[in-house]
Formats: C-alpha cells, sequence, structure tokens
C-alpha cells in the first residue's frame, strides 16, 4: 500500500501517462482494424494493436508475457492471416463485399463484452496496486508456474485455435483453386476450341 499512499488519480507518475498514451493508441488501431475496407491495411493495423497491448505489458513490469505477446501474437498469427490472405487471393484494395450487414449487432455485442470485462477487471483488482521499485512480478518463474499450474487448459485451447486457423486457411485455399481450375478447362473449350475441333474432324474426312 505504499505506492497507493505516495501518488493518486490527480498526480499520475510518468509510467501511468505512458500507459494511458500508448493505451490510446492501441484502441485507435484496433478500432481501425474492425472498420477498415482493405483487408491487408487491417492485418497491417493488427500488428499496431497487438504490439502496443505488448507494450502495455512492459510497463506493467511482465516483460515474459510482453516477449510472448510479440512472438506468439504479432510473430505467427498476423504472419498467418498474412499467408491467408495470399493463398485466398484477398483483393489488395478496397472489398465492398468484405462487410457482412451486421455492423451494429457486432457493435453491440462488442460493447457488452468490453463493459463486462471492464467490470470484472475493476472489481478484481480495485485495491491492489503494483509496485514498481519491488520485485518483478510477471518473471519467467512466477509467470510459468502460474500458466502451468492453473491455466493449462485455456494454454492448449489456444493451440488448438491456431491449428483451426491454419488448417482453415489451407481449406479456403485449396477451395478457390478447385473453383478456377473447371473456369480454366472451360474457357478451353469454349467457340474456339470448339470450332478447332470442327475443323480437325472435317480435315480428317
Amino acid at each position: 500500500m505504499l505506492a497507493a499512499d505516495t501518488h493518486g488519480f490527480l498526480s499520475p507518475t510518468g509510467v501511468e501517462i505512458a500507459f494511458l498514451l500508448v493505451g490510446l493508441v492501441t484502441f485507435g488501431a484496433a478500432l481501425v482494424t474492425v472498420t477498415t475496407r482493405q483487408l491487408v491495411h487491417a492485418a497491417l493495423w493488427l500488428v499496431v494493436a497487438l504490439g502496443g497491448l505488448a507494450v502495455e505489458y512492459l510497463l506493467l513490469t511482465a516483460e515474459f508475457i510482453a516477449w510472448v505477446q510479440v512472438l506468439i501474437y504479432v510473430g505467427s498469427v498476423v504472419v498467418l492471416l498474412l499467408f491467408g490472405l495470399m493463398l485466398t487471393r484477398a483483393p489488395i484494395g478496397r472489398s465492398p463485399d468484405a462487410d457482412s450487414g451486421n455492423r451494429w449487432v457486432a457493435l453491440g455485442v462488442a460493447l457488452t463484452a468490453a463493459v463486462a470485462l471492464i467490470w470484472v477487471v475493476v472489481d478484481a483488482f480495485r485495491t491492489t496496486w503494483i509496485d514498481l521499485d519491488g520485485a518483478p512480478a510477471g518473471s519467467t518463474e512466477v509467470t510459468g508456474k502460474a500458466l502451468f499450474q492453473n491455466w493449462v487448459l485455456p494454454f492448449e485451447a489456444l493451440s488448438v485455435l491456431l491449428l483451426a486457423a491454419l488448417v482453415g486457411a489451407i481449406v479456403l485455399s485449396r477451395k478457390a483453386k478447385a473453383d478456377a481450375t473447371p473456369a480454366a478447362h472451360g474457357g478451353a473449350a469454349g467457340p474456339d476450341g470448339g470450332g478447332a475441333a470442327q475443323a480437325d474432324q472435317e480435315g480428317a474426312r
């Protein structure tokens, strides 16, 4: 409680100001990610949002979680999304058909989830203060014990989610290739191809 007595909300420290500024940038990047109509730009703005979260973890003295955020999400998930966009031959420019028409429903669900998450976090950490001058609370040893003792099931569920995303990208790419193959064969057997075959048959007679 020493940190709580030295400063309050009316006298924030430099770390708290930086945390707020990075949070605003992360929120703006996340907002652009879900509102832009260019899929490639959405993936790139997602990199900014996930990178901002990594900086927030660093400011909370959780270095291990910050590096995991960079290696797994920025270095793996975003790369997986970019490979999926390339395999499915997503358009580079604006995609008017990317909007499903359920934007207001999605906005309502997002706001409800945000309010619920903020309420849970504030209620759980209302009287908890992080002593930035003390021992790091996000060290590898502490995080490893908490992860593999109390959070094993969510950890494995995340690995299954990443595997499902990879399999989904492969399935979508193979389906697009299968749809393009009959069209190519149909074009070869079009009016020109049929006329050439008929001319060969007449020449043989």
